[in-house]
């Protein structure tokens, strides 16, 4: 089933104007997640609003938003104050201007969304901005109210639509200087980074997100597969420190004969790329039991928690 529409409204471009919808582009909810639970009664743990002074439970018509001043100060700020001065969506993202994507920096990303035409007309439409976008070879900037929140949005061709990418207001991007600062400066001689240029050429491929493994998302399935079948789990044995390196030039020269050894051998021409691993989204692993013969339930997999369902403490 199709995730429904974060929202929907018109793009434009000067005059050629077209109903498009917005959809989030990525999910967190096939991660498995937890619940907190009672050790005792084995019972969900809920949450209560409670007056941190009182402790008693407050209604949530009582409850209202305040901002800190100082120790115990908050100034109090109504529903209909805060519906005052929200912005009313246009329903419209307008095309301000056109920058080259190296103009971005990436610590203003935020997150991904794909940007579809609105039911059957606008096409054309839509076609037309997304190919003046892919043939100038640069990133619309458009303005997107979400939430009561105005966002900057960038707009760029992907395949057949558009994928547009919130992005952060100056304010919310940290400096790196105050991090940076007190790093001290070094010195690299050549052979170093020979060196290090050999380690890299050896490690160096294109990257392939479906290769990769959520390797902790695994162990879960396994552990909550192997508990739920009454097999009894034992924790690992910590991993041995391989000892302090001493001497960087050294450290260089082993790793790049460790690189040269394990090197993998070539690949075939017609060989063709590994899969996703189908574990890392659906909970396959096998359950025994009296039902092991049988054709596997969904019921038989680790439960998930609901898509929309928020995630306990």
């Amino acid at each position: 089933m199709a995730p429904r529409a974060n929202w929907k409204g018109f793009l434009r471009l000067s005059l050629v104007t077209c109903p498009v919808a917005l959809y989030p582009a990525t999910s967190d909810t096939e991660k498995v997640s937890f619940n907190q639970i009672n050790r005792k009664t084995g019972h969900r743990i809920k949450y209560a609003k409670v007056d941190a002074d009182t402790g008693e439970e407050v209604a949530s018509e009582d409850i209202m938003k305040g901002y800190k001043v100082d120790t115990d100060t908050y100034i109090e700020v109504s529903k209909d104050e805060l519906d005052d001065i929200a912005l009313e969506s246009t329903r419209t993202i307008e095309i301000d201007e056109f920058v080259p994507k190296s103009d971005i920096d990436n610590r203003y990303l935020i997150r991904p969304y794909y940007l579809v035409p609105d039911g059957k007309v606008g096409h054309d439409a839509f076609a037309v901005i997304r190919e003046t976008i892919r043939s100038m070879n640069k990133v619309a900037i458009g303005r997107v109210v979400l939430t009561n929140r105005e966002h900057i949005i960038a707009l760029e061709p992907l395949d057949k639509g558009l994928m547009g990418t919130l992005l952060r207001y100056p304010y919310e991007v940290r400096s790196e200087k105050e991090y940076f600062d007190d790093i001290q400066e070094v010195k690299v001689t050549k052979d170093m980074l020979d060196l290090a240029r050999h380690i890299v050429e050896k490690k160096s491929g294109s990257f392939e997100p479906e290769r990769f493994e959520d390797r902790y998302e695994s162990a879960l399935i396994d552990l909550i597969n192997q508990k739920r079948n009454g097999v009894r789990t034992t924790a690992k044995a910590a991993p041995k420190s391989s000892g302090n390196v001493i001497n960087l030039m050294d450290a260089l020269k082993r790793s790049l004969a460790s690189e040269k050894q394990s090197a993998p051998p070539a690949k075939a021409k017609d060989k063709k790329p590994r899969k996703r691993v189908e574990g890392q989204r659906e909970m396959l692993l096998p359950i025994s039991g009296k039902r092991a013969k049988e054709e596997p339930k969904k019921a038989e997999k680790p439960v998930r928690a609901p898509a929309r369902s928020k995630k306990a403490g």
